[in-house]
């Protein structure tokens, strides 16, 4: 059997960099499930599919082969046979993922991925719904959060540092936007599993949390 961590959180908790550092500490395949979901989003952007339009989106959904490899030790989201690593990350793909995820379809073709892949290997993975929803019988299950105004701080930071113009009120507001539409969608919502292990980030820094999560990783 299948050694599988699942890490679920807020957006701007710090998800994926903790589970990228844990991954490679424990020896464990880390799966970005928000970065399969961003990759839909872009290709309802791409296409010109309006991501609120769930029917158009639910058809055209079928046409998208998301899937994920490693080059040189780093992970990479292929949509349709294309790298698409670099397109991921800007606001506008972010803010149509937590629409489109929150749509069935989506949801149904991308879930049935995730499970394949944490059946086959010794895994750690990432978003909203994992230890609720993908992988329920997770040998540890953890719920990352921080306040939004240290996620809002932090978003500003990296966006800062890349030399992107940003607003940190209009950050803040996108990210508790994010938050209500993440836990109040009728498919799968975003809430901690009752199983799982809270952990606030807030006052804690990167490399602590890696140690706290390791260590649970340990102990299981």
């Amino acid at each position: 059997m299948s050694y599988n961590v699942a890490i679920d959180g807020p957006a701007g908790a710090g998800k994926s960099t903790i589970a990228k550092a844990v991954a490679k500490k424990m020896n464990l395949i880390y799966v970005d499930t928000g970065a399969m979901y961003r990759a839909m989003a872009l290709f309802m952007l791409r296409e010109g599919v309006n991501p609120q339009d769930a029917e158009a989106v639910s058809t055209k959904c079928r046409e998208a082969d998301i899937t994920i490899g490693y080059e040189d030790g780093v992970q990479v989201v292929y949509l349709n046979g294309e790298n698409v690593n670099a397109y991921l990350r800007t606001e506008e793909v972010g803010n149509a993922a937590s629409v489109t995820s929150s749509q069935s379809a989506v949801r149904k073709k991308l879930v049935e991925l995730q499970q394949a892949l944490a059946a086959k290997s010794d895994c750690i993975m990432d978003g909203r719904d994992i230890g609720t929803c993908v992988l329920p019988k997770a040998q540890v299950k953890i719920y990352l959060t921080a306040s939004s105004d240290v996620r809002a701080k932090r978003r500003f930071e990296e966006l800062a540092a890349k030399g992107e113009p940003c607003d940190l009120t209009k950050i803040k507001a996108d990210i508790e936007e994010r938050d209500y539409r993440d836990m109040h969608r009728e498919n799968s919502p975003l809430r901690q599993a009752e199983d799982a292990v809270l952990v606030d980030t807030s006052d804690m820094t990167v490399e602590e949390v890696i140690e706290k999560i390791a260590g649970m990783c340990r102990r299981s």
